[in-house]
């Protein structure tokens, strides 16, 4: 399911903010886009998502901007340049051919510059409560579209429920019409004449193109389908698999129809399936 949100938080120097979308998908996946002091907490925020989500392709992208007034200093850590300068002249001392450390080089040794920048375990902390906020926004968008596909789905299940109630009042009458042409071909036929052995070839024949047990059972799975939708939460699975019983059961009608009005029935069936199963993945 689509869904959206998008939050920030001011600490001392700086913003964090973040930006949470999801479009369809059949499974989770995940996508990270974290500034680099916010990577250690991924896990936490993974956790965070899974915990409530369990469908579609989810993207977090969290970034930390410097405050406008703030004006950046640099401070050496001197007992760590010391410290790093000591080192060096040892390397050098016991290998003289060793190359002296570039300013550079030591300017981007961990630790060496202290900036003004917010504690790092605030900034954390921050990043996983900013995700807890937009959590509760983003499921709200992804609530609304929900009841949007379930308005959807009741509408298709109408139509299917309206459809099978045109359908069972015609069967008997579309089997005896069959019946009867089959009698008569039969005659042509059997050249016996042997009325005893066409009665029971035509009651075997009409035993196997009977659909009342498929209508029968597409009504039942309809009526699944109503009770998964009102009872709401994480349906998705469910009705994933009701998707596939009522598609079976079409195609069994459609294979043993024996009248146009049947065949259309049946095709009319797997459409209205098959728009249904489309949005259904996208349902948790």
């Amino acid at each position: 399911m689509t869904g959206y949100a998008a939050h920030s938080r001011e600490l001392p120097g700086c913003s964090v903010s973040i930006e949470l979308k999801s479009v369809n998908g059949r499974f989770l996946d995940l996508q990270f886009r974290l500034a680099e002091e916010l990577r250690p907490i991924e896990p936490s925020l993974r956790e965070l998502l899974t915990a409530r989500i369990t469908r579609g392709k989810v993207e977090c992208r969290m970034t930390i901007q410097p405050a406008a007034a703030v004006e950046p200093q640099l401070a050496i850590n001197e007992p760590l340049l010391a410290a790093l300068a000591e080192a060096s002249q040892r390397v050098r001392t016991a290998i003289p051919d060793a190359h002296p450390l570039r300013i550079g080089e030591v300017l981007h040794w961990p630790g060496v510059l202290n900036d003004n920048a917010p504690a790092t375990e605030a900034l954390r902390e921050a990043g996983v409560a900013l995700l807890s906020d937009a959590l509760a926004e983003f499921s709200a968008s992804r609530a609304r579209e929900g009841e949007k596909l379930k308005a959807m789905l009741l509408e298709r299940v109408a139509r299917m429920q309206a459809l099978l109630a045109e359908t069972q009042p015609r069967v008997p009458a579309a089997i005896a019409a069959y019946e009867e042409k089959l009698a008569a071909k039969l005659r042509e036929v059997l050249s016996t004449g042997d009325e005893e052995r066409i009665r029971q070839e035509i009651a075997v024949f009409g035993i196997k193109i009977d659909v009342a047990e498929e209508l029968n059972r597409l009504g039942a799975h309809l009526e699944e389908v109503r009770r998964v939708l009102a009872a709401g939460g994480s349906c998705g699975k469910r009705l994933d698999f009701l998707m596939q019983e009522l598609n079976r059961e079409a195609n069994t009608l459609g294979s043993k129809s024996v009248s146009r009005e049947l065949s259309e029935a049946s095709l009319e069936f797997k459409l209205l399936i098959e728009q249904m199963r489309e949005q259904i993945q996208n349902i948790e």
